[in-house]
């Protein structure tokens, strides 16, 4: 076994033993040299492992950041190729730091004595806080597949998307807290207290292990596909940055080569058929009976952000690890033809919004895949009596 080997096996199982309850001098000190030499890269195969053994992100929570303290020394002296200014990893990083301050600046809020007094104003930093969501998209949506398709080790990423979805209810929490008439002192503390834990905490995992691991495995090219896709998200807190690259029409160039799609029913270009997709007022994403996503369309306004960086991904990778479940029992029910279809209806954003799964199957019945179709229905459903006459 060669030496970064043992050393990955020797962390593993010191995790494990932290798992166990086991002493925490003991067994640090019988596992102080591989801990001294921790990588990026050994701490995603190390937590991914224990996804692989069954444990769910919330259940690997509860060690984490017990774990991450001690590999913390040597994560820190890590050498790693910082990114160029303006690189997608730049960015993010850029965010973090307006994150930060945007956090400095609710601290006097929380620590002024009125702060009941002051509700209008900590709810207004908050609303801006959610506004972060799109740093935390962007690395779902674009960041996370490059990297799966690099390595297995980086399946592990599903932790990180439950800590996103740990903040984003954090985040929410504390609003209803504060919305409320009156709040309790203690529970207005835990929950602030916890808050500024998880978001800080995102953002040392990032820099730390996140970040390094993603510099040394993405290739230049790469990181200007990711920019370009970066534009549809937006940037949290700073200014739109200038991103060096060819422009965002690369990411729009459609290939037409003249064939025709015929059926009984009509005839249409591949161009007419591309027009029609981005017409409808819906969002849909095809998953072949394989599990990998195929392709999505773009309409003007879109629900749920899509990016090019999810085509070839298996769907359980798309999806935060404690909703996975769900996706599984609805492709395996239209697999084996118990079902052909699936609809839920959420409010988003002050908007109800419809979403719906149907099996695909060709001539024969057997199955070819999932269509995923969402449609803001808000509209839709308020509608009474009739309307004959042209109105525009």
């Amino acid at each position: 076994m060669d030496k970064d080997r043992e050393r990955i096996e020797n962390l593993k199982d010191y995790v494990q033993g932290v798992f166990n309850r086991e002493e925490g001098r003991n067994l640090y000190f019988s596992y102080k040299d591989d801990l001294d030499n921790v990588t990026p890269q050994d701490a995603f195969e190390v937590f991914n492992a224990k996804l692989q053994e069954g444990y769910m992100p919330k259940e690997i929570f509860e060690f984490l950041d017990r774990v991450i303290n001690v590999f913390h020394s040597s994560l820190s002296e890590y050498h790693w190729e910082k990114p160029n200014e303006n690189s997608f990893i730049d960015i993010l990083m850029r965010e973090n730091r307006a994150l930060e301050k945007k956090l400095d600046k609710i601290r006097p809020v929380l620590l002024d004595s009125e702060v009941r007094q002051k509700k209008s104003l900590l709810l207004k930093l908050l609303n801006e806080l959610e506004e972060f969501d799109a740093h935390y998209l962007k690395k779902e949506n674009i960041l996370f597949p490059y990297m799966e398709k690099k390595k297995e080790i980086f399946h592990g990423l599903t932790i990180m998307w439950s800590l996103h979805d740990e903040a984003r209810s954090d985040i929410a929490n504390m609003k209803k807290i504060v919305e409320r008439e009156e709040f309790d002192d203690n529970e207005f503390n835990i929950q602030i207290g916890r808050l500024f834990f998880t978001l800080l905490g995102i953002v040392h995992k990032e820099e730390h292990i996140l970040f390094p691991a993603a510099m040394e495995i993405i290739e230049e090219e790469e990181w200007e596909e990711m920019n370009l896709q970066s534009l549809e998200y937006g940037f949290p807190f700073i200014d739109t940055p200038e991103i060096a690259t060819k422009g965002k029409e690369k990411l729009e160039v459609k290939e037409f080569d003249g064939m025709t799609f015929k059926t009984d029913t009509g005839e249409l270009t591949m161009e007419q058929i591309l027009l029609i997709f981005n017409a409808l007022p819906v969002d849909f994403t095809f998953v072949d009976e394989n599990n990998k996503v195929r392709y999505f369309s773009n309409p003007k306004d879109r629900l749920f952000p899509r990016s090019p960086a999810v085509i070839g991904r298996d769907v359980n990778m798309c999806h935060p690890a404690e909703s996975v479940h769900v996706v599984e029992e609805i492709v395996e029910a239209f697999r084996t033809g118990k079902e052909d279809s699936a609809s839920f209806w959420i409010n988003l954003r002050g908007r109800m919004i419809l979403i719906q799964y149907f099996a695909l199957r060709d001539s024969s019945g057997s199955y070819k895949g999932v269509l995923e179709a969402s449609q803001d229905i808000t509209d839709v459903r308020a509608l009474e009596g009739e309307r004959r006459l042209l109105q525009w």
